[in-house]
């Protein structure tokens, strides 16, 4: 692209943060500035700033409509959370006279401030899905007499904070199941599960203590595990998209039969992973952990016990002991630890320039303005989440019982009736 006169159009915030990304939330101030740098006198009809702030969700599905017929259904939503427009140079002109009210910008560099505020209202917190993102941006537009306007458009983050020092997410969580396996008319013995965790509420960071009791009283050998999912919800024209993906895991020894184990604050750590999103209309980002026990040849017992990723950790004067008082005697199972240690800073979950561009060939970034794209004199993206690992549409829990399977090679399954 020729851009003449005009050798630089940037956007730069005030207001950083300590990796030198723009974070803000609900209610900020954002502040900034414009800079232009021109080798010759350039004549500028106008310099417009829009910031905007938009949730959006798109899909498709195929559909049939009869034997040789077949059709593509796209489903597709959006939310506003941010709209704010201003002119930093130039004013309301008369069509008819273009040469009226310009303004002159001589050689050399010149900046322009702006300043909005973000709405005092919940916002959605910045986030990339497979088929929806929560964007916000400010975009920058040099008109010129006779000349295509030179753009550039600068994204910023924002935090819908969660504070986890809330008494509903201080809870702890717990429950328990069993079931029994059936081989025609003979059925083994039961498995039993119970889980607890001391709290709802976590930050990335953090490690899950997890209290656990298995017992296996049927005639194969099964292995206990724990994993902790994200499942993202997308809704458009009244219908929901739901994803799970894998965020950590791990695994007990291998129980036989009529043996027990026990999981006295075995720890899973929790990776840098997104904030829980639960009031944007159509975008849900939930969390859950699921106990379970791998039962080769059969389905799985799982007990899922619902967490919230925040983003306020829990406070150095908040103990696990004041948190449970209330529940001290019938949760004696809980053990005082260590402080959890610091989150990272949200700002650490970067991904690459060259990760960024797959993502701009695979998705829509159109604003809904419908602008040029080829106008864009750079479009900078320096913050998105780290993805968690592949997406995943069949069951959440997978069949991963290898030292299940090769126990139950050498000894073969038998269902003594009860």
């Amino acid at each position: 692209m020729v851009l003449g006169k005009v050798k630089v159009l940037a956007i730069y915030f005030d207001s950083l943060n300590e990796n030198n990304l723009p974070a803000f939330s609900g209610g900020d101030l954002v502040t900034g500035r414009v800079v232009v740098e021109v080798t010759g006198d350039v004549r500028v009809k106008s310099l417009d700033i829009t910031a905007r702030g938009v949730a959006k969700v798109r899909w498709t599905e195929s559909r049939n409509a009869g034997a040789n017929t077949a059709y593509t259904q796209n489903y597709t939503e959006e939310v506003e959370y941010l709209h704010h427009y201003d002119t930093l140079i130039g004013e309301e002109r008369d069509e008819d006279c273009p040469e009226e009210g310009l303004t002159v910008l001589h050689a050399g560099l010149h900046e322009f401030a702006f300043s909005f505020n973000l709405p005092q209202m919940a916002l959605a917190t910045s986030f990339e899905g497979k088929h929806g993102n929560v964007r916000y941006w400010v975009k920058a537009e040099l008109h010129r007499p006779w000349l295509l306007p030179v753009k550039v458009k600068k994204e910023f983050i924002v935090f819908e904070h969660i504070d986890i020092n809330t008494p509903l997410l201080l809870a702890p969580q717990a429950g328990s199941k069993e079931k029994t396996l059936c081989c025609w008319f003979c059925a083994s013995g039961p498995i039993s599960l119970s889980a607890k965790i001391e709290r709802k509420g976590y930050t990335p960071g953090e490690s899950i203590q997890i209290f656990a009791e298995v017992e296996n009283c049927s005639s194969r050998v099964v292995v206990p595990k724990a994993a902790l999912y994200q499942t993202q919800t997308f809704f458009a024209k009244g219908k929901g998209k739901q994803i799970q993906q894998l965020v950590s895991n791990l695994r007990g020894e291998a129980l036989l039969q009529g043996k027990s184990q026990s999981w006295e604050g075995k720890l899973l750590k929790i990776p840098p992973v997104s904030p829980s999103i639960l009031d944007c209309p159509i975008i849900r980002v939930e969390y859950a952990l699921v106990v379970y026990v791998d039962v080769p040849g059969g389905l799985n017992l799982s007990l899922s016990l619902p967490l919230v990723i925040g983003t306020i950790p829990l406070h150095a004067c908040t103990t696990r002991t004041s948190s449970i008082s209330s529940n001290c005697s019938t949760l004696s199972w809980l053990g005082l630890s260590e402080r959890p240690e610091a989150p990272p800073s949200y700002s650490d979950l970067a991904i690459s320039e060259s990760h960024r561009r797959q993502c701009l060939h695979s998705c829509d970034r159109s604003d809904g303005d419908g602008e040029d794209e080829g106008s864009m004199l750079t479009y900078i993206t320096e913050f998105k989440y780290l993805p968690p690992p592949l997406y995943s549409e069949v069951d959440p829990y997978p069949d991963s019982g290898e030292v299940c399977a090769a126990a139950d090679a050498r000894r073969p399954d038998t269902c003594p009736s009860r």
